[in-house]
């Protein structure tokens, strides 16, 4: 399993996350990025791990 850490400050809602792994991401109301897993599956793993390489603002983080 893996956990992704999400710094809202640096987030700007562009929602890249979201459309890459909308199982995983989603946008609240304010625009910043939530993650709907707290534990990501690993049949999930390597799609939510291209979801953080793809935030052009590098507010997501991957820890295993």
């Amino acid at each position: 399993m893996l956990r992704i850490d999400v710094d809202e400050d640096r987030c700007d809602g562009f929602g890249f996350c979201e459309q890459a792994a909308p199982e995983v991401f989603g946008i609240d109301d304010d625009g910043v990025v939530t993650v709907l897993l707290p534990e990501v599956p690993e049949d999930l793993a390597a799609k939510a791990e291209a979801a953080t390489r793809a935030c052009p603002v590098a507010a997501l983080r991957v820890r295993r």
